[in-house]
């Protein structure tokens, strides 16, 4: 029997300390619940004193079960931490050993790639958006105002016959396009008098025979440089430093006059090949000159204040000859052999 609060509380701190030291000492959960059946159990510690104040008076049973139920209530907390505190560390110590070695290498998933023409597309785009020149795009099917009549090709241009180009049956007046440069135009005309620097690529149509070289649809890529003072120096210095870009800084070109009914003068540009037996070969790779003061006066722009100058490319030419593919009917064929070379 305690004789009174004060010994009860002496025996309830005495037991609290044996209970924290025994708890540092456990480093397995199934010990702790020994230990905790041992003290808060059916048959613990804490029932037995409850136990034996029930011969008290009710008001002292009162005020000691209030003490036992406060010690009692700090003792399952500390079990409850202790017992918090193991699972982590069973936790963590299952995570390190469970590690997932991140290095070993994972199941191969089959990757598309960009077509190799669309490689050389965003190559030239490259190239000239580092020059300041924006992108621009336009439709497949032009009328005759902007694909030709525009661009200074009159009526009896041979290339506005029907056995050149691709009309449409419910509207002769529209047609696939047969260049990109319908693009320069509508540019022009929404840009009145102003510098402007643009490329544009896409697909254009031509009534051509198909061959190794040759296909009635193909990608072009055209560009013009408005201002008030192009030159042809310009022009020679953006085709220069261009095909050494594409092609190397040794590549050497030839520049000869040509005609084209947009630009005056008007020149082809050829790559120097040397060939077998030391034979020098030229091979065509673009047009260009200086867009023809009529196509300037046809758009509003001031010919006498307003110079320009144009340059047209057909995308799967300049690839052919990069990469010394010998049938422009590979870029079509999606033969995943051919376009397995260009990953």
């Amino acid at each position: 029997m305690y004789q009174d609060i004060f010994e009860l509380k002496k025996i309830l701190t005495e037991t609290e300390n044996k209970i924290i030291k025994e708890l540092q000492n456990i480093n397995e959960i199934k010990k702790l619940l020994e230990l905790e059946t041992k003290y808060l159990g059916k048959k613990g510690f804490f029932l037995d004193i409850l136990k034996k104040i029930n011969n008290y008076k009710p008001e002292i049973q009162k005020e000691l079960k209030k003490v036992i139920f406060i010690s009692k209530q700090k003792n399952i907390n500390l079990f409850k931490e202790k017992k918090c505190f193991l699972e982590n560390q069973i936790l963590n110590d299952k995570l390190t050993k469970e590690k997932i070695d991140v290095t070993l290498p994972s199941f191969h998933f089959p990757q598309g790639c960009m077509h190799p023409l669309n490689q050389m597309i965003k190559e030239i785009e490259n190239f000239f958006l580092s020059l300041g020149y924006s992108i621009h795009e336009g439709t497949e099917i032009e009328t005759d105002l902007y694909n030709f009549e525009m661009l200074n090709m009159n009526k009896n241009h041979p290339s506005r016959d029907m056995q050149d180009s691709f009309y449409l049956k419910n509207n002769p007046e529209n047609l696939l396009r047969t260049h990109t440069s319908p693009i320069q135009i509508k540019t022009m005309l929404k840009a009145r008098n102003k510098s402007l620097k643009i490329i544009a690529s896409g697909k254009v149509y031509r009534r051509d025979k198909d061959d190794d070289t040759h296909s009635h649809q193909f990608t072009q890529l055209d560009g013009f440089y408005v201002g008030s003072k192009v030159s042809l120096i310009d022009l020679v210095e953006i085709i220069t430093s261009f095909i050494k870009h594409i092609f190397g800084e040794e590549q050497k070109i030839r520049i000869r006059p040509s005609y084209f009914p947009f630009t005056k003068p008007s020149f082809e540009v050829d790559l120097v090949i040397e060939g077998a037996n030391k034979k020098t070969v030229y091979l065509e790779i673009l047009g260009a000159g200086l867009i023809h003061p009529q196509v300037l006066d046809n758009v509003g722009f001031d010919n006498k204040k307003y110079t320009g100058l144009a340059f047209g490319m057909g995308i799967e030419r300049i690839t052919m000859l990069k990469k010394n593919i010998k049938n422009i009917r590979h870029f079509y064929n999606n033969d995943i052999r051919f376009l397995n070379q260009f990953v």
